[in-house]
């Protein structure tokens, strides 16, 4: 029998009276057992088709600086205290950068972010980045994106005229369990960097990484983390356990708890952009099609930063066998 505290949720955020599920509501149904899973990704996609009716977009990345990382986010192939034999580079000129983003707009990707390594980034990198930035927009529609570790709201601002108009910069996972992933920076400095990035006037693209050890009472504060910063936009990554990095080991989500997890953050926030990114061909194996159904309304299409994604193709045909709709391209 379909669970009826399931339905009850759904039409009252469906109709706007409870579009703020408490942390203790969502946690219980994060728990419910198997048996419940399909009627919660029922449940989600009807909230997406209510907030996202059937568009959906499709990002792409380039990882224009590589490696050589301070920090020793346990996950990471580009930390400095993991040895992965990943590529080490400077940053990329302002041309290639260019020339990677019209690549990637004609192969159909509507947003465009530019990725790099490292804590933070010298000035003259900013500047660099901005004048990319500025020959992308004279070039493409792309809407355009960064993520360049910590900024201050100078720095957003900078970006912000140079015609980027998001920031990306996920907390990787709840507060609670973050120093079992990351001691070298405190996680109340990732979050001024997205409340400095708001205050700039960019959106901000704040998510984390699944899978990574945590309990699903702390993928719930996560979620609930987000939503009291009112990020516009969630990206959910799955861990694909690079091999030198201390979470080799870490056995791999299941396809359904996988699904599971977006259809969370979802139900505790309906409203925004639920992206799936980096690990879902491995974490979703053949059901990256239900990612839709499981309550997302975007994903990444290309390469991530240090491991290959699925061929863009393959993901625009997915989109248009799906009836789905790719933004206004």
């Amino acid at each position: 029998m379909f669970n009826k505290k399931l339905i009850k949720i759904t039409q009252k955020i469906i109709k706007g009276e409870e579009c703020k599920i408490s942390h203790e509501k969502a946690c219980e149904i994060a728990t419910l057992g198997k048996e419940y899973t399909f009627d919660l990704f029922t449940c989600v996609n009807k909230i997406r088709e209510k907030f996202k009716n059937r568009k959906v977009f499709t990002c792409s990345i380039i990882n224009a600086k590589s490696g050589s990382c301070s920090q020793d986010c346990a996950f990471c192939a580009q930390s400095s205290f993991h040895k992965t034999g990943v590529k080490k580079y400077p940053l990329m000129k302002k041309d290639k950068m260019v020339d990677l983003a019209v690549k990637m707009h004609d192969a159909g990707a509507t947003r465009f972010s530019i990725v790099t390594s490292g804590l933070r980034l010298s000035g003259k990198e900013i500047e660099t980045i901005c004048l990319a930035a500025e020959k992308i927009k004279h070039l493409t529609d792309l809407s355009l994106c960064a993520s360049i570790g910590m900024i201050n709201e100078s720095d957003a601002k900078k970006l912000l005229e140079s015609g980027i108009s998001r920031y990306h910069h996920n907390l990787e996972t709840s507060e609670s369990f973050f120093n079992h992933i990351c001691t070298t920076h405190d996680y109340k400095e990732d979050i001024n960097v997205v409340q400095s990035a708001a205050a700039a006037g960019l959106k901000v693209c704040s998510g984390g990484i699944m899978g990574l050890g945590e309990t699903w009472q702390q993928r719930v504060e996560l979620a609930c983390t987000l939503r009291d910063l009112d990020v516009d936009s969630i990206p959910i990554n799955f861990l694909n356990p690079v091999a030198g990095t201390r979470m080799e080991k870490r056995p791999l989500l299941s396809p359904m708890d996988a699904l599971k997890c977006i259809a969370m953050f979802r139900l505790v926030n309906p409203k925004k952009d639920i992206t799936v990114c980096g690990g879902r061909e491995t974490a979703l194996k053949d059901f990256q099609s239900w990612l839709f159904f499981a309550g997302a309304n975007g994903l990444m299409a290309g390469n991530y930063l240090t491991t290959m994604g699925r061929d863009t193709k393959m993901d625009m045909d997915m989109l248009k066998d799906m009836g789905l709709y790719n933004e206004d391209r």
